[in-house]
C-alpha cells in the first residue's frame, strides 16, 4: 500500500490491486480509454424536474471533468495505471479538466492534446428522484485525432463501440494482446444489429445494459440475451439496473449473478462507467466472475450516493468505510455479507469517514501546495 497523497477534493489510490502481479516486462499502463471530456455541471437536490416558464432552485451543486472522464476517473482511483488519449480545449474548463485528471487524479495525459480555439463541451445535469436529466452543448474537435491508430501499450483497454463505425485503434491494441472490454451506447438508427458493431469481434468482454442485450440478440430475457452474445464475444456481462447484474463466460462454462445493493441514489451521473472500471479492475487482478460482478455493483452502488459523474467515484478509502460500517449493523444477513467478505484482505486498515468527499461547487479555487 501506498500513503495518501491528497490534494484539495482529490486523492491518489490507496492500494494496487495487481501488486502480486507486476513484472518488469508489463506494459506502462494497465488500462488505455479514449474519448471526449465534458465539463459536467451537476444540480441536485431538486423536488420535481424544471417546469418550463419557472425558475428551480437546487439545493447542491457540482461540477467536475466528466465523458470519458469518469471512466478513467474510475479506473484511477481503483489504483489503475490509466492512460487517456482525449482532446481538451484551451479555455478554462479546459484546463480545469486537464489539471484535475493528471494532476488530481495522476493519470497520463500523454496522449492527448490541447486544441487552441476548441470549446470545452459542457453537459448540465439535474438529479432529482433517483434520476437525472441533461442538456449538452460541444462541437467536434479539430480534425486532428486524439487517439491514435497505434494505442499505447497496456494491459487492457476500455473502449465504447459506436454503431456502423470502426475504430482503428481496437483492432491494433488487441493484436499486441491489450484486452478490450467494450460498452455501446443507444443505437439511434434502430437498427440494433451486431454487425454494425465490427469491432465487437477484437473484445474480450461486452458490457450492455439489459434493454440494449435483448434489442441485440431478439431474446426475450436479459440473461437469455447474455448468453447469445457470448456466440460474438468470450464474455458478455448485461447490467440489470435494480436485480444487480449478470455474467456468462463463453470459455469456461462459467455464468454468474449477483444481486445490486440496495441505496437512496443522489446522482446516478457516471455509474455505469463505475460500474465497468470495477469489473475491469477485477478482471485483471484475476478474482472469480461472481466476485467481479460483486465489487463493480459495489463500487456503482458507492458512487450514486455522491453527486459528480467522475468526483463520486469511489477509492479504496470509501469501499473500506463501507465494508466496516455495513458489518457493524445488527441483524445483517450473514449471506449478504459473506457475498463481499474476499475484500478483507485487500481493504487498507484506516479508512475515513464515509461518504467522504463532493464534487466542488465551482471552478477557479486554487489549491494550496
Amino acid at each position: 500500500m501506498t500513503a495518501s497523497n491528497e490534494k484539495g477534493p482529490y486523492r491518489q489510490a490507496q492500494f494496487d490491486p495487481l501488486a502480486e502481479l507486476r513484472r518488469s516486462d508489463d506494459p506502462p499502463w494497465d488500462v488505455y480509454l479514449t474519448g471526449t471530456v465534458f465539463l459536467d455541471i451537476i444540480f441536485t437536490g431538486l423536488d420535481s424536474a424544471p417546469v418550463r416558464g419557472t425558475e428551480s432552485w437546487a439545493r447542491g451543486m457540482g461540477s467536475s471533468p466528466g465523458g470519458v472522464a469518469n471512466m478513467a476517473t474510475a479506473l484511477a482511483r481503483l489504483g489503475l495505471k490509466t492512460s487517456l488519449a482525449a482532446a481538451f480545449g484551451d479555455d478554462h474548463y479546459g484546463e480545469y479538466c486537464w489539471d484535475a485528471l493528471e494532476q488530481g487524479e495522476h493519470i497520463d495525459l500523454s496522449a492527448s492534446r490541447t486544441a487552441p480555439g476548441w470549446h470545452s463541451p459542457v453537459t448540465v445535469s439535474m438529479a432529482y428522484e433517483g434520476e437525472r436529466t441533461m442538456v449538452s452543448h460541444g462541437h467536434e474537435p479539430p480534425p486532428e485525432e486524439p487517439a491514435p491508430d497505434c494505442s499505447p501499450r497496456a494491459r487492457a483497454a476500455v473502449a465504447s463501440l459506436t454503431p456502423g463505425t470502426s475504430a482503428h485503434w481496437i483492432a491494433g491494441a488487441a493484436e499486441r494482446g491489450t484486452r478490450i472490454f467494450a460498452d455501446v451506447g443507444w443505437d439511434d438508427t434502430g437498427r440494433w444489429d451486431l454487425a454494425g458493431l465490427p469491432d465487437l469481434r477484437h473484445c474480450e468482454a461486452f458490457l450492455p445494459n439489459a434493454e440494449e442485450a435483448m434489442r441485440y440478440t431478439g431474446a426475450s430475457c436479459p440473461r437469455a440475451a447474455a448468453h447469445a452474445l457470448t456466440e460474438h464475444v468470450p464474455l458478455a456481462v448485461v447490467t440489470l439496473g435494480a436485480e444487480g447484474a449478470y455474467a456468462v463466460d463463453r470459455r469456461t462454462g462459467e455464468t454468474a449473478e449477483v444481486p445490486a445493493i440496495e441505496v437512496e441514489a443522489m446522482d446516478p451521473t457516471g455509474a455505469g462507467d463505475v460500474f465497468v472500471a470495477g469489473f475491469v479492475t477485477g478482471t485483471l487482478a484475476g478474482w472469480p466472475l461472481a466476485d467481479r460482478l460483486a465489487f463493480a455493483g459495489l463500487t456503482a452502488a458507492l458512487s450514486v450516493q455522491e453527486f459528480g459523474g467522475s468526483l463520486s467515484a469511489p477509492g479504496w478509502s470509501e469501499i473500506a468505510a463501507w465494508w466496516r460500517r455495513v458489518q457493524s449493523y445488527t441483524h445483517q444477513d450473514p449471506a449478504a455479507l459473506g457475498r463481499y467478505a474476499f475484500l478483507e484482505p485487500l481493504l487498507p486498515e484506516s479508512a475515513r469517514a464515509w461518504p467522504l468527499r463532493r464534487a466542488v461547487p465551482t471552478i477557479g479555487f486554487r489549491r494550496s501546495a
